[in-house]
């Protein structure tokens, strides 16, 4: 195999596998968050991250950048994390050849592209897979550095690597683990490679002091949902990591049978793929936990390293090697097939957003408007306006302010219900499907001002959702 085989294969197939029915999934909460941001200008999006996900907020402008080019369809707004995850898979495969040779590099770029949970986040438009990337090709980039450290371009773009993984999610960082470790077992006394090694850290570091400011001003609001995780905790994450427990328990045992390899890559590797987890588990025990699944998916790049080497050391032949992946491919296909459903990306069967867009498209009248709950922020109201046709137009009765006017992800409402009522002759209303009643699924102020004046004439109910048309009565 050529030297660009060696990453061009599993990128490509982690492309492949990320790309089938990449558009299938309604758009997520966080997603419609995501295309809700990219269409706003350059000025907006930054003035919105003063108040709400400056974290994330080089995402958002990239997404803009992106959008104006490629639309905003779901499979146009997933694309850079498809993209990412098979650049992930190319530095994957560099990063194993580097450390244990050609053959353990191809099998852990290969492995990587099978797991699920690398699928899923490539099919999500946040930067999950982003993140996956730049912790990847920041290790690779400490590799190459390492290998001449006199070169002060190389530690340079390593530098550059790190501030990408801050940018795109700040508990990456603690990828420097793993990279402070190797440095340790590669540089000894090789004074060249500690000094580029601390200045690169300090320049990519320095380089997000105003991201980490934003990030500890807007923390509470943005996870103050993430409970303490529990000592259960720590063994619970691995099945959600991977996806699946079956596709988690084959690549750890793939990991540990490479601890005859060389031993300095294996601790490399191992720290790389556990010490964040751990740590981020001992940071959220003080005021605001950070412990949810999603921000250590940048861990698994490591661990498809270490299986990687793992499976080149105990299979020797390429049929077996090719009867491993094909088992990892039939273990998870399962998985594989269900993350693709229309609904995938919502816990227990969520909100049918398209298929609430679509009725209101079909009895649609001019001069329709429509009411949402928004005591879940824009989730509803950005869900059913992302699935209608742009040219339909439906006045919110009762918003005050939008996001965009107010620079943030919320909007404000209108304080007296009755007085935003225009005489209107039909409202949509869309709100949650849990309520006998849909009037009831809004606060008893707004609910009361549309029981004084309209009827409810009728009700759908998609998954998730009850989408009812109210006509006046008075």
């Amino acid at each position: 195999m050529s030297s660009v085989g060696l990453w061009l294969w599993p990128s490509m197939v982690t492309l492949a596998v990320a790309t089938y029915r990449i558009g299938e999934p309604v758009l997520g909460r966080d997603e419609l968050t995501s295309w809700d941001m990219s269409g706003r200008s350059i000025g907006q999006v930054l003035a919105t991250i003063q108040h709400v996900d400056g974290v994330i907020g080089a995402y958002y402008l990239i997404l803009h950048g992106w959008s104006i080019l490629f639309g905003d369809s779901a499979t146009a707004l997933r694309m850079p994390s498809a993209l990412a995850v098979a650049g992930a898979a190319a530095c994957v495969a560099l990063i194993g050849q580097r450390l244990f040779g050609r053959r353990a590099g191809v099998a852990g770029g290969l492995l990587f592209a099978l797991v699920p949970g690398v699928s899923r986040f490539a099919h999500e438009a946040r930067p999950y897979g982003l993140v996956m990337l730049a912790v990847a090709l920041a290790a690779l980039l400490l590799l190459r550095a390492l290998e001449r450290p006199g070169n002060p371009w190389r530690w340079a773009g390593y530098a550059l690597g790190l501030t990408a993984v801050g940018l795109f999610h700040l508990l990456a960082l603690t990828c420097l683990i793993g990279h402070l470790v190797l440095v340790a077992l590669r540089a000894r006394r090789e004074r060249r490679a500690w000094w580029g090694f601390g200045f690169a850290v300090l320049a990519g570091l320095a380089s997000l002091i105003p991201v980490v400011l934003l990030g500890r001003a807007q923390t509470v609001r943005q996870i103050y949902w993430i409970a303490k995780p529990t000592a259960w905790s720590l063994i619970d994450i691995w099945p959600q990591l991977f996806y699946t427990g079956p596709c988690a328990g084959t690549m750890i045992l793939l990991a540990m049978i490479a601890y005859r390899e060389r031993r300095g890559a294996v601790v490399f590797c191992a720290v790389s793929a556990v010490a964040p987890v751990f740590l981020i588990w001992a940071l959220s025990h003080g005021e605001i936990s950070y412990f949810y699944f999603r921000y250590m998916l940048f861990t698994l790049p490591a661990f498809a390293v270490l299986a990687g080497a793992g499976l080149a050391a105990a299979a020797r032949s390429r049929l077996t090697l090719a009867s491993v992946f094909a088992a990892l491919a039939l273990l998870t296909a399962q998985e594989q097939e269900s993350m693709r459903e229309p609904l995938a990306h919502y816990w227990s069967g969520g909100p049918d957003f398209a298929a609430a867009a679509q009725t209101i498209q079909k009895y649609y009248v001019p001069g329709d408007a429509v009411v949402y709950p928004r005591m879940e922020e824009e989730a509803i109201a950005l869900g059913v306006r992302y699935y209608l046709p742009r040219d339909l137009k439906l006045r919110d009765v009762f918003l005050a302010e939008s996001p965009t006017d107010r620079d943030d992800l919320a909007a404000t409402e209108c304080p007296q219900p009755a007085r935003c009522l225009r005489g209107e002759e039909r409202i949509w209303l869309v709100v949650r499907g849990d309520q006998t009643d849909p009037l009831n699924g809004l606060p008893a102020y707004q609910s009361a001002a549309l029981r004084a004046h309209y009827r409810l004439s009728g009700v759908e109910r998609p998954s998730g959702l009850a989408v009812a048309l109210l006509e006046r009565t008075s």
